[in-house]
């Protein structure tokens, strides 16, 4: 029995860089989250006979809400669901089994690295055909629906016991639930030389992993124990949970503080890693040293000719703009083009499906490839795995080796948290006020050179995304980057990215924070911080 279910709509359903996300006491009201499912469905179709891809990173409501989704599914026609045991998918699993299976798109519930639990965050998000994000086009139109809905159609459901594998008829939907991990381990298979690894790890390669208690746990286990040979004993916090432990799955040296000090211990492993909620970014560190996301973007890219998928080369580089440089300089080395674009892993979908980049990445800890159409956390640690498997040399080795060829780009990003909404945006109208004036003024001893609001011209399809960001440039090769946070639930973030490039090898060494304090100074002075905000100092430093 499908019904037909009045409703009242929200108006705060406005997507971010990443799907909606609210509180879990938001998306616990009446008919929250039916409104913007059943707004997905309006506006993204629901496949007439392809497949649609459900599961999500296992935190708090994700068992509720997929029931949800599954009943919104057979009241508006679905026909045929893939779901993961359990309800569990990592992202860059879901993006994989939306183009192997030709699904017309995929229901990620998971507010990727936020906290979960009761008191926590949530969120759901949905992924076209090709795997990636939904274009801004499309999540507008979302947007747009959820402001006037009234009704939305659910099914009457017995649903099954979803964490038993099988073949299941829901009211004339066939649901599928299937193994989560199996076609991601496939696929990590076919892209790296697992030989090669196994024999690192076995020579005495120590290796330890943090799951966070998220989602990457069961995968982890599959790929480093039981593909690789990895004591199980080094996947720590491997078993998923609604509140992930108590913890913050956000793999940066706050939340995996443990596994920093660890890295840093006299007998430190020689590589450890760490993953998000939703298995989509990553955190690299070798024995004494913590690998900076922008420059792991730009080593990996450098060496993915190590790996067999990329033998052959790559054929360019995307990143956020936010991102160092870093990448810049190795596309220039590779004689390869260079793709600049706002945060939002969507805006790399268009260049990889044209096949003009194969490597992407941003400063926020996420990489990936042409694989699929997210960024992949495990991705970019078995990448990491390879290349140390065909060099034989230490991660730090492997950095200091990048920077002698390339140049350092010292970076850093001040997180300015829990603002007032109108605080950030008059902070970004008076600074975007002020743009024709910066040029040539000296700050400090900084003089700027040049300074513009972002806007991004995609190449492929001609789209504009206009005030993506405020760039200010600095002489000697310095960049400072303003933008307001689009992952966060609650309050405003102001982010300020601090970019300096050295190529003078002698103070490669040099501590980050005293090699950009200069520009932090400048940063703030330039966008009068604490005039506007009363803040002195960032919330987070990364």
């Amino acid at each position: 029995m499908i019904r037909e279910i009045q409703t009242q709509p929200f108006d705060d359903q406005k997507p971010g860089t990443s799907g909606l996300r609210k509180r879990v006491s938001v998306f616990e009201r009446p008919n929250y989250a039916e409104n913007f499912i059943q707004s997905i469905f309006v506006c993204a179709g629901t496949g007439e006979g392809k497949p649609l891809v459900v599961g999500g990173d296992g935190r708090y409501l994700n068992r509720e809400v997929i029931a949800k989704v599954l009943a919104i599914a057979a009241g508006n026609g679905v026909e045929h669901v893939l779901l993961g045991q359990g309800g569990i998918l990592s992202t860059p699993a879901a993006s994989n089994l939306i183009r192997k299976y030709g699904a017309f798109g995929g229901i990620i519930l998971s507010a990727s690295h936020n906290p979960g639990g009761p008191e926590g965050d949530f969120g759901i998000k949905f992924n076209s055909a090709n795997g990636g994000p939904a274009n801004e086009r499309l999540t507008g139109q979302i947007f747009e629906f959820s402001k006037s809905i009234t009704t939305y159609r659910m099914a009457e459901l017995d649903l099954p016991d979803i964490d038993q594998t099988g073949s299941f008829d829901l009211a004339g939907m066939r649901l599928e639930i299937i193994d989560p991990v199996a076609d991601y381990a496939e696929l990590m298979e076919e892209i790296f030389d697992f030989g090669a690894i196994r024999s690192l790890l076995a020579s005495g390669f120590s290796f330890v992993f943090d799951a966070m208690h998220a989602v990457t746990g069961p995968y982890a286990l599959e790929i480093f124990a039981n593909r690789l040979g990895v004591d199980p004993k080094a996947i720590r916090n491997a078993v998923p949970q609604e509140d992930f432990g108590g913890g913050h799955p956000d793999p940066n040296l706050i939340h995996a503080r443990w596994l920093a000090e660890l890295m840093f211990d006299d007998d430190a492993p020689d590589f450890g890693a760490a993953s998000d909620g939703d298995g989509d970014r990553n955190l690299i560190l070798g024995k004494g040293i913590v690998v900076n996301p922008s420059d792991s973007l730009a080593i990996l890219a450098a060496n993915a000719h190590l790996a067999p998928r990329y033998r052959g080369g790559i054929a360019g580089i995307a990143r956020s703009m936010p991102t160092s440089a870093a990448a810049d300089r190795v596309a220039e080395g590779l004689g390869v083009p260079l793709y600049e674009t706002p945060t939002g892993w969507k805006f790399f979908g268009n260049l990889l499906d044209e096949g003009r980049v194969t490597i992407c990445g941003e400063e926020s800890a996420g990489t990936g490839s042409d694989h699929v159409r997210e960024k992949d956390g495990l991705w970019a640690i078995l990448l990491w795995l390879n290349i140390l498997a065909e060099r034989r040399v230490s991660v730090q080795q492997i950095v200091a080796d990048h920077w002698n060829r390339f140049g350092r780009n010292f970076y850093a990003r001040h997180d300015f948290e829990g603002l007032e909404a109108e605080q950030a945006q008059a902070l970004l109208i008076a600074l975007q006020g002020s743009l024709p004036e910066l040029r040539g003024r000296s700050i400090g001893g900084l003089v700027v050179t040049g300074a513009e609001s972002f806007s991004y011209h995609d190449p492929v399809d001609g789209s504009v995304s206009e005030n993506q960001g405020i760039i200010v440039r600095i002489d000697g090769d310095r960049r400072i980057v303003y933008r307001l946070s689009g992952t966060g639930t609650s309050g405003a973030t102001l982010r300020m990215y601090l970019d300096r490039w050295e190529n003078d090898a002698l103070l490669f060494n040099e501590e980050p924070g005293a090699a950009l304090a200069e520009l932090a100074l400048a940063g703030a002075e330039i966008a009068q911080i604490e005039k506007h905000t009363g803040r002195t100092v960032p919330s987070v430093i990364t």
